[in-house]
């Protein structure tokens, strides 16, 4: 991107639509928000600047700029005034001539090469508007375009009967040089019923000062804005699809792949399988070889090489699975390391822990870690072996190839080697439970008396 350019972001939608207490622009796909991904798409694009418009009183949309792109300007529309007013309250970012590229934080899929292309296309013209060509028009503005020149975008409202059938429609993106960028918004007016001040009005102002406009095409799924919660869904799929096909292309195994999801920031290494039905929250890795079977939910945890999980496994943010490591059906991991070649293969919580390389942890072992104000450590050290229905109460440690019998409650630290067993005693009695038969025998033949 030419290196004195600023992208505006305008983020300053109600998003009524959404019936939500969340604004639009923080309504998620992919893991991330709708903003979080115009932000990515902005940064990728490497401008001199990035300006972010938000309504009054968001400071959460203001948090969420700052926590993607700390160095963002960020300014405040006070009042909804249209496109071209949205735009000035950015001002200051663009003030010593800067181009300028303005996206809406509602159009998660566009990519930082359309934002590359429009910027570029400034050499060829000072204004440059973004359009697609949509299979159903109606209801959007469309692009009137007459010898290569963007002549006027006409609102559907205004359209003749054979302007209607025009199908090159406005995404609303659109690119304007510094040269006239001050100019632009200074003659753009508000003669309309709603007495605002559009953007789109930039191509008419650059028209009565004898310049051209030119319209630069993205596809209809670029450019979608979302609206309400079907559009929201309809973007996820579009993303899904995306992802899905880079997984696919990066070398991984997608054994049904409508049915896995993914977040923008997952990442499968090559061999790696990926059985029916798994989702990836934001934050996970999975490195080559490893499998992740059906019906398993992951969320910021990193998998070895070679390792398995599954199925019906949970990884919480903070797990680490090592290398040919094995989590298997029914077993949660919280902030946890499962090192290499150790397993849990069903029915376990390891919470806040350490399972060291080749230990096994049986079924129904579960990691005490929290004692209802904090959380504790528990460390299961390396070639140890944790019976099945066992409680370790953190903090705890189990040495170095220790043992614990199954069924036991640990509440101290088991030396390296030693065998622990901490559940009482078995007692055989023997004949009782002919003697229990007989006398319940008794009371019942007496009942039914």
């Amino acid at each position: 991107m030419p290196a004195r350019t600023t992208i505006v972001i305008l983020a300053a939608g109600e998003g009524t639509r959404m019936k939500s207490a969340t604004p639009k622009v923080l309504h998620r796909i992919g893991g991330a928000s709708l903003i979080a991904h115009v932000l990515a798409a902005a940064s990728a694009a490497k401008p001199a600047r990035i300006a972010v418009v938000v309504g009054p009183g968001r400071a959460d949309v203001a948090a969420e700029v700052r926590s993607k792109v700390p160095k963002a300007g960020i300014f405040v529309q006070p009042t909804r005034r249209g496109t071209a007013h949205a735009v000035s309250m950015a001002r200051k970012s663009f003030a010593n001539g800067e181009d300028i590229v303005v996206v809406f934080g509602d159009t998660p899929l566009v990519r930082a090469e359309t934002l590359r292309k429009l910027a570029a296309a400034l050499k060829q013209a000072p204004v440059v508007v973004l359009g697609f060509r949509a299979e159903n028009p109606t209801g959007y503005g469309r692009l009137i375009v007459e010898d290569g020149h963007l002549v006027a975008i006409r609102e559907q409202t205004d359209t003749s009967p054979e302007e209607q059938t025009i199908t090159l429609c406005n995404a609303g993106v659109m690119a304007i040089s510094g040269k006239i960028t001050r100019d632009a918004l200074a003659r753009i007016g508000n003669d309309n019923a709603k007495r605002e001040f559009y953007l789109s009005d930039a191509v008419l102002v650059a028209r009565s000062l004898g310049l051209a406009a030119i319209v630069q095409e993205a596809s209809e799924e670029e450019v979608m804005g979302v609206n309400d919660r079907i559009q929201l869904a309809e973007a996820e799929a579009l993303l899904q699809a995306r992802l899905r096909t880079a997984a696919l292309k990066g070398g991984a195994t997608l054994i049904a792949p409508d049915t896995v999801f993914l977040s923008v920031d997952t990442k499968l290494g090559r061999d790696v399988v990926v059985e029916p039905n798994v989702v990836f929250g934001p934050g996970c890795v999975v490195e080559d070889g490893a499998k992740i079977r059906a019906f398993s939910h992951l969320e910021g945890a990193r998998v070895g090489k070679g390792a398995s999980v599954g199925p019906f496994a949970r990884l919480r943010p903070g797990t680490k699975i090592g290398k040919k490591a094995r989590v298997g059906n029914f077993v949660e991991v919280k902030a946890a390391s499962i090192e290499a070649g150790a397993k849990a293969n069903h029915l376990a919580y390891i919470g806040d822990g350490r399972v060291g390389a080749d230990a096994n942890i049986g079924a129904g072992t579960i990691f005490c870690n929290y004692d209802g104000t904090r959380k504790h450590f528990t460390d299961v050290g390396k070639d140890a072996f944790v019976g099945s229905n066992s409680a370790l109460v953190a903090p705890v440690k189990i040495g170095k190839g220790a043992y614990v019998a199954s069924g036991s409650v640990i509440t101290e630290d088991v030396p390296a080697g030693a065998l622990a067993l901490g559940r009482g005693r078995q007692v055989n009695k023997r004949g009782w439970a002919k003697k229990a038969r007989g006398a319940k025998l008794k009371r019942k033949v007496k009942d039914a008396d």
